[in-house]
């Protein structure tokens, strides 16, 4: 796919999106608010759909992993043992001419130079400076930059500060989730009956203070993650690393992910602690990007909360009776990530005659609408009364939708956007013989079906 052919499709992405209410840019009225996007009625039933079926796969489906939803607001000294206050940044430059503030990263990335997004400060800042003549501004064409330096990714606030100088103990949103399992590893050690290897769920907002945002939802400075910390014993990671890898290719096909369009992208340059880090990869419209992480995380994260803390964090082997602090195996996949992948897996323009139909083949577990039920006729109180009571009974076991505005061809294109997989017309049939007139979304194919039978129907179809 060319450039432009990927930008096109983003942009067709994002205008469904805003059309049929499944995004919107935050504080619109307001003239938006940068990086930060809300989900519209639409959305918010996809992404619903989509925390569904990670949590199912990871809790329901599974008896050695238990879920967690631990504060936004943590204590400071959780950040600071972790590296966070000190560490947690991105490469940033300033363009002298427009003072735009840009990473490092991305500039080199978008000229086609190499740089991993694991290399140090140094060694981007030096590839930066001996390409500087190949990079231009994004905003104003300018090959006038600042040096590089780090800027830091953590969202201060002055949560429970009455002074007014909050700057010099500042509490900070979470950047990740990941915090909270690990501070209440031993919690959930004590008041389960888990033991190793075991896993923490989780799924919640977490915030980071982006240099540079762009690609629609994907790069976000307010987002949701889907986190697992999985806990094993030393020296049996890279079992546990692999079988997680695999697991977690699976979700995505099971998703309706087409392999084709996932890789998995290995890092060459690890943080000090790890052991082994890969990506998931899907082929977004502006190409292979980061979906999900599997990253083998060592002892670190327990260590230097049990050193910070003075808490023991040891895990006592019951049947051997051996101590020791668990080594992590890491899952880390973002809600609004998965969420462009599936619009944009499921998006489809196709010609049917002279019109051009847009469809969101959505897979029916994920669909924000299961089924939509119109009466044939607004004006026809009959039609519209039965319709809704065929709809008052279906909604009971579905996500079900009544629509009786315009004409029935542009009720089914506007269902084919929202991605609803059938659509049940009552019609003077039902009146007179009982059936109603099922449409299915992808083959666009009708089907008479008797109104006694329809609840089973759709038990068959779902």
């Amino acid at each position: 796919m060319s450039k432009k052919d990927a930008d096109n499709s983003l942009d067709s992405i994002v205008a469904l999106c805003k059309r049929r209410g499944f995004v919107f840019p935050s504080s619109e009225i307001y003239d938006g608010f940068t990086a930060v996007y809300d989900f519209g009625p639409y959305g918010v039933e996809l992404a619903n759909n989509i925390k569904k079926e990670w949590w199912r796969a990871m809790t329901q489906l599974r008896d050695d992993i238990v879920g967690l939803d631990a504060a936004i607001f943590m204590s400071p000294k959780v950040w600071q043992a972790s590296g966070h206050v000190k560490g947690f940044s991105d490469p940033l430059t300033e363009c002298r001419q427009c003072h735009s503030r840009l990473r490092l990263d991305t500039l080199l990335e978008e000229a086609g130079i190499l740089a991993d997004e694991k290399m140090s400060e140094e060694e981007i800042n030096n590839i930066f400076e001996n390409n500087k003549s190949k990079i231009k501004c994004p905003n104003c064409g300018s090959s006038d930059f600042t040096p590089g330096k780090n800027f830091n990714l953590l969202v201060q606030s002055n949560l429970g500060n009455f002074t007014g100088d909050w700057s010099k103990e500042p509490i900070y949103l979470r950047g990740e989730t990941c915090q909270g399992i690990y501070v209440n590893y031993k919690n959930v050690l004590n008041s389960t009956r888990v033991k190793i290897p075991f896993g923490i769920a989780q799924i919640g907002k977490a915030f980071r203070n982006e240099i540079t945002t762009r690609q629609f939802i994907f790069r976000t400075r307010e987002f949701e993650q889907m986190e697992m910390q999985y806990f094993v014993k030393p020296g049996d990671d890279m079992k546990y690393f692999e079988q997680w890898r695999q697991t977690r290719w699976q979700f995505y096909l099971d998703l309706g992910i087409k392999e084709k369009n996932l890789q998995w992208h290995k890092h060459e340059n690890l943080v000090f602690y790890a052991q082994e880090a890969y990506d998931i990869e899907y082929k977004f419209p502006f190409g292979f990007k980061e979906l999900e992480g599997v990253h083998a995380r060592g002892d670190y994260d327990l260590s230097v909360h049990s050193q910070s803390s003075g808490i023991d964090l040891d895990y006592l082997d019951p049947i051997s009776n051996e101590k020791y602090i668990p080594h992590i195996i890491e899952t880390s996949a973002g809600v609004g990530r998965t969420f462009l992948a599936i619009l944009t897996e499921s998006y489809r323009e196709e010609r049917v005659g002279e019109e051009l139909r847009t469809v969101l083949a959505l897979p029916s577990k994920l669909a924000p609408i299961k089924i939509a039920i119109f009466p044939l006729l607004k004006n026809k109180p009959e039609l519209v009364v039965r319709a809704r009571e065929i709809f008052d009974f279906l909604k009971l076991n579905w996500r079900c939708e009544f629509d009786d505005n315009g004409n029935i061809g542009k009720r089914y294109r506007r269902q084919d956007e929202i991605g609803t997989p059938y659509c049940v017309t009552v019609d003077f049939d039902t009146l007179e013989k009982g059936e109603v007139t099922v449409r299915e979304r992808d083959s666009m194919q009708q089907t008479k079906i008797k109104v006694e039978n329809i609840k089973k129907y759709f038990q068959d179809k779902f």
